[in-house]
């Protein structure tokens, strides 16, 4: 099986292919540069591995929630992929991959993964890990620090960037995470890889015209 995933939903931007058993990735951290830099990290991997788009079997991304711009850039290169090689196309959640990435950094299984929205909220939702991939339990939000809910009978861990910029006020809403805070990782293509595999294998795909961003919020830009 070769994936190639995609992921600049952040101030992140990581592509990476996954080949069998193994992940090749590129990772760099370049707020406002995704455009260019995605583009040569594929390249760079596609051709260490002698491979052309249309040996590929799936194109993945992750589809969000995150910044807009990002978010736009990540689909619409995946599109351009998929139309021009005919390949599905896989969506995975990028908190899924915060959530995913935070087990294989740190091996925690229960985790509120909240990430900075900007406008005073959070993208937020809780994870288990279940055959060591995340699941999610719920559903993902958007909504002011203070909604945020742990649903967990068991230690958990709280991830992301949401928990650096309003730890105080989410740490009045809820108790302390057991497992610590992890705030500084960021959804790679790495976990996108990862997980895109599974949902590859259960026929979780969809056309390259289907393929969309999640948002989460109707409201872009904050008014004046």
């Amino acid at each position: 099986m070769k994936i190639l995933a995609i992921e600049t939903s952040t101030e992140a931007c990581s592509a990476a292919l996954f080949i069998g058993d193994e992940c090749h990735t590129r990772f760099e951290l370049a707020p406002r540069q995704h455009t260019s830099i995605i583009l040569s990290q594929i390249k760079l991997l596609l051709a260490d591995a002698g491979l052309n788009f249309k040996q590929l079997d799936a194109v993945a991304f992750g589809c969000g929630p995150g910044a807009f711009t990002g978010l736009r850039i990540a689909t619409g290169v995946t599109q351009g992929i998929a139309y021009g090689a005919d390949l599905p196309v896989i969506p995975v959640s990028s908190l899924a991959a915060l959530a995913q990435g935070a087990f294989r950094c740190h091996q925690v299984e229960s985790m509120l993964v909240a990430q900075d929205a900007r406008m005073s909220e959070v993208y937020w939702a809780c994870y288990q890990i279940k055959d060591k991939k995340a699941s999610l339990i719920g559903e993902e939000s958007l909504g002011k620090p203070t909604a945020i809910q742990p649903y967990f009978d068991c230690a958990w861990a709280g991830v992301g960037s949401g928990w650096c910029e309003y730890q105080a006020v989410m740490l009045a809403q809820v108790a302390t995470p057991e497992q610590g805070c992890f705030t500084e990782l960021y959804p790679v293509a790495q976990d996108i890889a990862y997980l895109a595999k599974s949902y590859y294998l259960r026929g979780e795909v969809c056309l390259a015209e289907a393929a969309a961003p999640t948002y989460l919020r109707n409201q872009i830009v904050q008014n004046r």
